[in-house]
């Protein structure tokens, strides 16, 4: 069996809203066939939000390496000064942009809907395909 590619991503989230992040994370762990590099920041060894230079700093070595970079689309995402640089600084790079429309949600957060190369739902498939596709 060929040795699968591992995928460099990064999941942007909100530590205040973490439970998405943790969802997405147990269905790309839970995906056949699929493998990743998560280089985003662990809830377990945070940075300092409170100095802002350092971790912008910090966010931009954590996108720097990676294929790809994931945006949860929570409403919260609009009034998240973080998330929207983290977007900027992707599109910065030319790193594509998945977008994962929010569980049980109708509305998508126009950040997202103006700069995501692609989004879908929240399926695992559907993630792992458009990982695929835009890697």
């Amino acid at each position: 069996m060929p040795q699968l590619h591992n995928y460099k991503l990064f999941i942007s989230h909100a530590w205040k809203y973490n439970d998405a992040y943790k969802r997405m994370v147990k269905f790309l762990d839970e995906a056949n066939h699929f493998s990743y590099w998560n280089y985003s920041v662990p809830e377990h060894n945070p940075v300092d939000a409170n100095n802002r230079v350092k971790l912008a700093e910090e966010l931009r070595q954590q996108i720097r390496p990676t294929e790809i970079v994931v945006i949860l689309g929570g409403m919260y995402v609009s009034h998240s000064d973080w998330i929207q640089f983290e977007i900027d600084y992707a599109k910065y790079l030319n790193k594509p942009i998945l977008g994962i429309r929010p569980w049980n949600a109708q509305r998508m957060p126009q950040a997202i809907q103006d700069t995501a190369d692609e989004i879908v739902g929240w399926n695992t498939s559907s993630i792992v395909e458009a990982i695929r596709r835009l890697s």
